[in-house]
């Protein structure tokens, strides 16, 4: 039996994590173990799988709760699990003609859908991963990624047969349905059909380029459109771009993960753009105008007023970054930091020593500074006493 791991564990997060909690613990992990960064590394590509089982299932409401009540038994039977979580596996096993198979018939619906069975509605899903720059995030970017997977075959059309869509027969054991029925007692029990293997055809003479396939491995080179104000780690589906299914099936998704570049200007969050402004110290005491830049490439005028101390913010409003699927910007904050200088010379230190001199005298100056060292000697005080 498969060892089956905690999802909270594989995400590392408590069991009372928020969905916010959730959501940052996956992006951490998906950028960590993404296989577009570990290329060759089996390890990395089996955690990769495992972060995504275990965050499609937490950040879904009603898939937590169940998971959380039933644990993995929630899920197993194709999400069923059975009442009360149980696994009716344990009565003769799925697929064996045993109890698991009956109750599945009998309750399948009722308890979240049926295991399966039958043939491939589409094909499967792949993912893959795309970088783009802070500029990009905002003004949205139309990328170019590169991808290995199966296609319909071009000899065959995607039949499986070398006759084209002549040489493909509907299945006689299933009448095309992919499963067949057989009675059990006073039960009747569904399975994949033995003789197509669920796909509900039948092809005579295979294709010599697929084998019978009907899908090849190609590379593949598919634009993707990534939208203005998109967030790093957002997952983005294009539909139909996943792997041909066989014999004609549909194609399955393709989910590309979206990591943004930091940048060695602005800091995001969220809509707001964040902008770090370091100020002489002159400029913070006698106040200034300063030129700050704006993501979408523009220049904008910022007054700092006298006395303008570290730590101090203003505020930009509509500067700051995309909203997703909307028109609105949120707005950019310039942070103010102060700077002390350095390497001074001859002159430059006879003007501060002078200006200190003076300062020393002035208390509403540097209200802080006087007030502090004010508290300093109050407390002195009472300890002597």
């Amino acid at each position: 039996m498969a060892i089956q791991i905690d999802y909270y564990e594989t995400l590392e997060v408590s069991r009372t994590a928020s969905a916010d909690d959730l959501k940052k613990a996956y992006r951490k992990m998906a950028m960590k173990y993404h296989p577009d960064r570990n290329p060759g590394d089996e390890s990395a590509e089996a955690k990769f799988k495992e972060v995504n089982q275990a965050y499609d299932v937490l950040k879904d409401e009603q898939k937590r709760a169940a998971y959380d009540r039933f644990g993995h038994a929630a899920f197993e039977n194709g999400g069923g699990g059975g009442p009360g979580g149980f696994d009716f596996n344990g009565f003769g096993g799925a697929g064996a003609g045993g109890l698991g198979d009956i109750f599945e018939q009998m309750f399948g619906d009722m308890m979240g859908g049926r295991r399966g069975g039958g043939a491939a509605r589409t094909g499967n899903d792949i993912q893959t991963h795309v970088d783009v720059t802070l500029e990009e995030a905002f003004t949205g970017v139309k990328k170019d990624v590169r991808i290995i997977t199966r296609v319909a075959c071009d000899s065959c059309h995607g039949t499986g047969s070398n006759d084209g869509a002549a040489g493909v027969a509907v299945c006689p054991s299933c009448h095309g349905a992919g499963k067949v029925r057989a009675a059990q007692g006073f039960f009747v029990v569904e399975r994949p059909c033995p003789t197509c293997h669920g796909s509900g055809k039948t092809v005579k003479d295979p294709c010599k380029a697929c084998h019978g396939a009907g899908t090849v491995e190609k590379e593949r080179t598919i634009s993707v459109q990534i939208p203005a104000g998109i967030e790093d780690g957002t997952r983005i589906r294009v539909t139909g771009e996943g792997e041909a299914g066989a014999q004609g099936v549909p194609p399955g998704d393709l989910y590309v993960h979206v990591s943004v570049s930091e940048h060695g200007i602005f800091q995001r969050d969220g809509a707001n753009i964040y902008c770090r402004v370091p100020l002489r110290m002159g400029q913070a005491a006698l106040g200034t105008e300063i030129e700050v830049p704006v993501i979408d490439g523009n220049r904008a005028k910022v007054k700092i007023p006298a006395g303008t101390q570290t730590g101090a913010h203003f505020r930009l409003r509509g500067k700051g970054f995309s909203v997703l699927r909307s028109g609105a910007r949120g707005d950019m904050y310039i942070q103010v930091t102060v700077e002390t200088p350095q390497h001074l010379n001859k002159r430059q230190r006879e003007l501060l020593e002078e200006f200190e001199k003076e300062a020393g005298e002035n208390v509403k100056g540097s209200p802080e500074h006087s007030g502090f060292f004010a508290r300093v000697r109050d407390f002195f005080e009472n300890k002597s006493c």
